[in-house]
């Protein structure tokens, strides 16, 4: 069991390593649609990639129905593994829409996982953004 400062101090440490390792400038935020962002994720449990989809209802359906239209190319060419979640509940009870790659059986507290995480991380985005970057103009309309 760790403490708060120790669990906060591997996941700043893990978070370092990760942006030494793989020195990507990621989209993230800067997709130019509202509401619309890529995100990583890693706790005791999983990591997780993901598209999330969190706006005014009425947008988030305009962007989701995009998303939506583009799964098969999506799971054929990029990520087969996607799943995709319109009513996904965050930890903080706030409802987005999200398409996400998730990798079991890895902790953030485990330094030994950490490698094969990161590797996940790493390719796992690079595939959502090569995805983002083909399909921008029909995502973005």
């Amino acid at each position: 069991m760790f403490s708060k400062e120790d669990s906060r101090k591997l996941r700043e440490e893990f978070w370092i390593s990760f942006g030494k390792s793989f020195p990507n400038k990621w989209t993230l935020y800067k997709t130019e649609v509202k509401g619309l962002s890529f995100k990583f994720h890693f706790d005791l449990k999983k990591a997780m990639v993901s598209i999330d989809v969190d706006t005014d209802f009425e947008q988030r359906i305009k962007v989701w129905d995009k998303l939506v239209a583009l799964k098969y190319l999506l799971k054929d060419e990029y990520l087969p593994s996607a799943i995709y979640e319109d009513f996904y509940i965050l930890e903080n009870q706030k409802e987005i829409s999200r398409i996400y790659v998730d990798l079991e059986q890895v902790s953030i507290h485990n330094k030994n996982s950490w490698r094969e995480t990161m590797v996940f991380l790493n390719d796992s985005m690079l595939q959502i953004e090569n995805f983002y970057k083909e399909h921008k103009d029909i995502i973005v309309s």
